[in-house]
């Protein structure tokens, strides 16, 4: 699994960056056949008081990416909505994934045994 974060108007700390993984560990519990993961974290002023922080994500899983971002007036609240999303996201994915084995292993016919 590749993992890359990178900020945009804002120098990444350590303390960002464990935070960061610590709360993508929810999400590698939940699925764990993720390929990439591609985070990024913005900050944009908008006057000179407001500051508006933006987090977005890219997660790649076998057959589909997924997108979420949020934006809040705190860095770490946005980081906290922004995986809230992706793991309802990567829920719903992965039960759509279950659901059509399921239904496969439904529509597979059926044997008939050899009459002797």
């Amino acid at each position: 699994m590749n993992f890359t974060i990178s900020g945009h108007h804002l120098e990444l700390t350590p303390a960002i960056r464990e935070y960061v993984q610590s709360k993508l560990e929810r999400i590698k519990r939940h699925f764990d056949q993720v390929i990439d993961i591609s985070v990024i974290l913005t900050v944009d002023k908008i006057t000179e008081k407001e500051k508006r922080q933006k987090a977005e994500i890219n997660l790649r899983v076998k057959g589909k990416d997924l997108h979420a971002e949020s934006i809040a007036h705190d860095l770490y609240a946005a980081i906290d909505a922004l995986i809230d999303k992706l793991d309802r996201q990567v829920i719903k994915y992965k039960d759509k994934m279950q659901d059509h084995q399921h239904d496969a292993i439904k529509h597979l016919p059926e044997e008939v045994p050899a009459a002797t």
